[in-house]
């Protein structure tokens, strides 16, 4: 991965964007890709979509959604202290103690507090913690000191940042989905810069909004772009660590390269196109079984209009949905290469009719 390259990818770590929140990373996202692209737009709900052949009969839509998981303030006590609900899905044990930025009338630090363990009774120790025991405090002596930097309704991340790990692995808050979203971008620089995109197919690579609480960016971008195929790259819940079952959900490895879904959240002529893809250019990758309905936007892409061949890649993550997920560097580069040789593919004669 070029310098440069990493240097976005650690920014788009460090800027805050959970959902309904995505502004900062939007127009980070948006300089990026501006010099790549033929066009750049922003829609009501937020969607940011770059464009390379804008005028092109046949479209794909590309999502890697902007937004991460975080919190809301819903609530300011008298002494200062903050009480707050999630947004998106979160793992409360993972949250306690944990150094965290308010976004209100300024980025405020503050940490999340919980009664201490000297005080718990038997029956404390026992039950998993939930967000009603936790606060944050900023250091405030009154609500009208907090609301003077915050206010109800401001929201809040986990301090987590960007460090590379061993073994070309990386830990950082927002992995999910924030590498999805660069490899959109990266994509969209190397086939700008690279060529080989038929002129009759126009790419439409979208950072989407709100994905976390149900793919609302996602549905209403592919009903506006009525696209006839595209990909939902996301993050893929890895198996690789200490009492993981692959038994229970299949085999997912760190730098083995992306996961490709199978199962009827793909559309099997993409299915195929991307696996003989990834042999014939030798990009690693590995195949995720899924039987279920994606819990990415594939789900609502696939569903837009007339229906849309869609496919599922997923980044192999540790730790998803905590302050610290790991992932490999490598696979973010190989989810790229794969992304460009499967759009250098793509012609307005493929049909993608099953069957």
């Amino acid at each position: 991965m070029r310098d440069a390259s990493l240097e976005f990818l650690q920014k788009l770590v460090a800027t805050p964007s959970p959902s309904g929140f995505e502004r900062p990373v939007a127009e980070l996202f948006r300089e990026y890709v501006r010099p790549f692209a033929d066009k750049v737009t922003t829609d009501v709900v937020g969607n940011v979509t770059a464009i390379i052949n804008p005028d092109a009969p046949m479209r794909f839509m590309y999502a890697g959604h902007m937004d991460e998981i975080g919190f809301i303030v819903h609530y300011i006590d008298e002494n200062g202290f903050l009480f707050f609900s999630t947004i998106g899905g979160t793992d409360v044990a993972t949250e306690i103690g944990q150094r965290v930025w308010v976004h209100g009338k300024e980025s405020v630090l503050g940490v999340v507090g919980r009664k201490a363990i000297q005080t718990f009774k038997a029956s404390d120790s026992a039950q998993t913690p939930s967000l009603k025991d936790l606060w944050i405090d900023i250091g405030a002596r009154s609500r009208e000191e907090a609301m003077e930097v915050v206010d109800v309704g401001s929201a809040v991340t986990i301090q987590g940042h960007f460090e590379a790990l061993r073994g070309g692995l990386a830990v950082g808050r927002a992995f999910d989905n924030k590498a999805g979203l660069f490899v959109g971008a990266e994509m969209l620089r190397c086939l700008s810069e690279e060529g080989g995109v038929h002129p009759d197919v126009g790419l439409y690579i979208l950072g989407t909004v709100q994905e976390e609480i149900g793919s609302r960016g996602a549905k209403t971008a592919a009903f506006n772009i009525n696209p006839k195929t595209g990909l939902a790259i996301d993050m893929g819940v890895a198996m690789d660590f200490p009492r993981g079952r692959p038994e229970d959900q299949g085999r997912l490895d760190l730098g083995k390269g992306p996961a490709i879904t199978q199962g009827a959240n793909t559309n099997p002529v993409v299915f195929d196109l991307l696996r003989s893809v990834a042999e014939q250019e030798d990009i690693p990758f590995q195949i995720q079984a899924l039987g279920s309905s994606s819990p990415t936007d594939a789900r609502v892409i696939q569903e837009a209009g007339g229906g849309v061949a869609t496919g599922v890649l997923s980044v192999p993550l540790r730790y998803m949905h905590t302050p610290s997920e790991v992932l490999c560097l490598n696979d973010v580069q190989a989810t790229v290469d794969l992304v460009c040789a499967y759009c250098r593919r793509l012609t307005p004669a493929l049909d993608f009719t099953p069957w």
